[in-house]
């Protein structure tokens, strides 16, 4: 748990994640990157974030999110409200690997 993230106990796993880059990626074609802020029942609030269209891309969801990791996120939104019923999953951007 060096990440200070845990996954056990009844702690909300996702509170461990606020302050950090996260990757939030959905059964569509769109894929949230940035700093979670906060979450609420309803919404992820995401800062400095990339709402990223893989339709509109070459390149796939998977080698968008290593490229970012790499190079960093592309910011184009300053804050964005994402709703939870849209996410299939959240992970670190660290935690993505080739």
């Amino acid at each position: 748990m060096a990440d200070g993230v845990s996954m056990t106990g009844g702690e909300d796993p996702i509170s461990g994640l606020v302050g950090k880059v996260v990757v939030m990626d959905t059964q569509g074609p769109l894929i949230y990157i940035g700093t979670l802020e906060r979450s609420t029942e309803a919404f992820f609030v995401l800062a400095e974030a990339d709402v990223h269209d893989s339709n509109d891309s070459r390149a796939s969801k998977d080698l968008y999110v290593v490229e970012t990791r790499d190079l960093g996120v592309r910011v184009n939104r300053r804050r964005v409200l994402v709703m939870r019923g849209q996410i299939a999953s959240v992970s670190l951007i660290s935690d993505v690997v080739d």
